[in-house]
């Protein structure tokens, strides 16, 4: 667990702290010092690339890839965070990692971009804190077709049987990103980033926040069209991501022994209700995320759709799912709204026959499986979070 200091000031991006506590109790006094942490392991790694450039960077990515053995000469934090990688704790299941996070891998490709985007990114762009930081960098309004799928990549390789293996392509992402986070948190900083004010860019509870939206924001988006999973599939979704948690830096008393999408959104309520309403840096970021959003879903194979068809579709869910936030991130109200009720009963009847049919749910998962390592192909370019780790 993080050492925190619960005597430092609350910073004012919370709000409504009177009534998180009276629904959530003294979680509260847990969340206010995390936002002013980060994440140490990773911090000093990042400091270590500037100081030694190229030869900590190939340090890490050796010891990534090959194993922390392989690099006994690797400056002390690199050395530091390949241990904690290469370190499993006993509540990770060796047969889970390798069968990969099968309840997201079984959602149909369509479902799955559109939960992704309409439900997990548009919700972090509603925070104004993180909207603020990512306007910021220029990372996500100039170049957010590129982010998107950057971000899918990592998210699709973390997921796939046998992706958080030890030198295995999700780990490896997995914990790119998380220096990628440093990286941001110490630029933000040095260019004088409020922390009174904000907390500490990417904190971690904006990290807790990134982890419910990979996992129950999307989910909860999808029971919306009827596609809903079992409550031991919702076991197996939280506990394969507690080990996704574990390699992005984030604290274990946020997600250890969350396993079900209610215990998850007692957390995400905590997180929500102190946070402010969408601001204009949230607008830029979720405008820019829909117009990518949907010329993906239009270019993809045998599409039904445009991709005004598209964005229809998902201004109606964003409405669906987000309720009167959608409408304060500059959403508009979309003409296939009245639609929704049909295509949920459709996908319901195609759920229950993926449960109920012997053979149809694993044959589910390795379509799902084929798409995402479709995804991966046409990335073959280095990524933001792969540059910024690579040697060269």
């Amino acid at each position: 667990m993080t050492d925190v200091n619960h005597t430092q000031s609350v910073p004012e991006r919370l709000v409504d702290l009177a009534a998180a506590r009276t629904r959530h109790g003294d979680r509260v006094d847990f969340l206010v010092p995390m936002l002013q942490v980060g994440d140490p392991l990773a911090d000093a790694v990042v400091a270590e690339f500037d100081e030694h450039g190229r030869s900590a960077r190939a340090a890490l990515q050796r010891g990534l890839a090959e194993g922390r053995a392989s690099v006994p000469d690797a400056p002390p934090a690199v050395d530091a965070l390949l241990a904690h990688a290469e370190t499993v704790p006993a509540w990770v299941s060796q047969e889970l990692l390798e069968q990969g996070d099968r309840p997201s891998l079984a959602v149909p490709f369509h479902w799955r971009s559109l939960a992704f985007s309409v439900g997990s990114l548009t919700h972090t762009y509603s925070s104004p804190s993180i909207a603020r930081l990512l306007v910021g960098t220029g990372r996500l309004t100039s170049t957010a077709p590129r982010r998107l799928a950057e971000t899918g990549l990592w998210n699709a390789s973390a997921i796939l049987p046998g992706g958080l293996l030890h030198g295995a392509s999700g780990l490896v992402q997995t914990v790119q990103v998380r220096l990628l986070h440093a990286r941001v948190r110490a630029t933000a900083t040095k260019h004088g980033w409020d922390s009174e004010r904000w907390g500490v860019p990417i904190n971690q509870a904006d990290v807790a926040r990134t982890w419910l939206d990979f996992t129950v924001v999307p989910f909860k988006l999808l029971e919306g069209i009827g596609y809903r999973l079992t409550e031991e599939e919702q076991s197996l979704l939280y506990r394969y991501w507690w080990y996704v948690g574990r390699l992005l830096g984030l604290d274990e008393e946020f997600f250890l022994g969350i396993e079900d999408h209610e215990q998850a959104g007692e957390l995400l309520d905590l997180l929500d209700s102190t946070s402010a309403a969408p601001d204009e840096n949230s607008r830029q970021l979720v405008g820019a995320l829909f117009d990518a959003a949907g010329a993906n879903l239009a270019s993809a194979p045998q599409s039904p759709m445009d991709g005004a068809g598209w964005r229809d579709l998902m201004h109606a869910l964003a409405h669906r799912f987000h309720g009167e936030k959608a409408t304060a991130m500059g959403i508009p109200e979309s003409p296939l709204t009245a639609v929704l009720p049909l295509i949920a009963a459709g996908e319901a009847k195609a759920r229950s026959y993926q449960l109920q049919v012997p053979g149809a749910l694993r044959q589910a998962e390795e379509v799902g499986i084929s798409a995402i390592r479709g995804l991966a192909a046409t990335l073959t370019d280095s990524t933001a979070y792969q540059d910024h780790v690579s040697p060269s």
